[in-house]
């Protein structure tokens, strides 16, 4: 697939109970505008062909808010873990050819330019999942990037089921992909819940491009603080600093 055309998922269904307030947390204000907004605002100027949003939590307020964004809403109605999320979208992508770039709500720091970065590794290296990658200051809480001695990734694990081996590696998931969109939909009905949080894991779908024999590649972020997910008053505010230091 030499074909670099993309929609963007955005999985903005989460409550945000970190975030103290009975507001989704997307709808949370980062400089004057809800970080949503970023989230949309850069899959757009990354040249997404379409973006389609998973909301849940206030799913009525979001939309309220968005309303003339040109993005497709989809309601997530029970949160059962991100490949559930993401699953409620095969309708609208159903006869999707492109790629799908999965992106998180609350992660507003990340660049157009890492999306098509993302996008380019992806194509060349001819995977079926890339996963963006970076190595945080603090990887705990992260699940953890397991790689093959050629580089490729085996599996994903969640902080809650690695190993004290696993949990020693400083690689992370951000929660960002670039899949093929076909691939997409057809690992997710293969995915289980056989795990310690009882969800259904976007993650495993590394696991079974890896069965089927296809390509499963990282693509890392050198500053973490970019694909920095927003999940207390404290993280909204470091956001904010961030954004004014790094205004052009």
């Amino acid at each position: 697939m030499k074909d670099k055309k993309f929609c963007a998922l955005i999985l903005a269904a989460g409550k945000g109970t970190r975030m103290k307030s009975d507001l989704a947390k997307v709808l949370h204000s980062l400089e004057g505008k809800p970080l949503l907004h970023y989230s949309i605002e850069t899959a757009r100027r990354a040249g997404a062909e379409k973006i389609v949003v998973i909301i849940g939590h206030k799913a009525q307020k979001i939309r309220e808010e968005f309303y003339n964004s040109g993005c497709i809403f989809v309601e997530q109605q029970q949160q059962l873990g991100t490949g559930h999320a993401v699953l409620q979208a095969k309708e609208v992508l159903a006869t999707y050819q492109g790629l799908t770039v999965i992106l998180c709500g609350d992660v507003p720091l990340l660049k157009p330019r890492t999306i098509t970065s993302l996008v380019e590794n992806h194509v060349t290296a001819g995977a079926a999942v890339t996963v963006l990658t970076t190595i945080p200051e603090e990887p705990h809480g992260y699940g953890r990037i397991i790689k093959r001695e050629d580089g490729s990734i085996l599996k994903i694990v969640e902080e809650s089921d690695a190993t004290d081996i696993e949990k020693k590696i400083g690689e992370i998931n951000t929660g960002i992909y670039c899949v093929n969109t076909p691939f997409l939909f057809l690992a997710l009905t293969k995915i289980d819940n056989n795990n310690n949080q009882k969800e259904y894991y976007l993650t495993d779908i590394v696991e079974i491009a890896c069965r089927e024999g296809k390509i499963a590649r990282p693509h890392i972020v050198s500053d973490y603080i970019e694909v920095m997910g927003i999940n207390t008053p404290e993280e909204l505010s470091r956001a904010g600093q961030y954004l004014k230091n790094n205004r052009k």
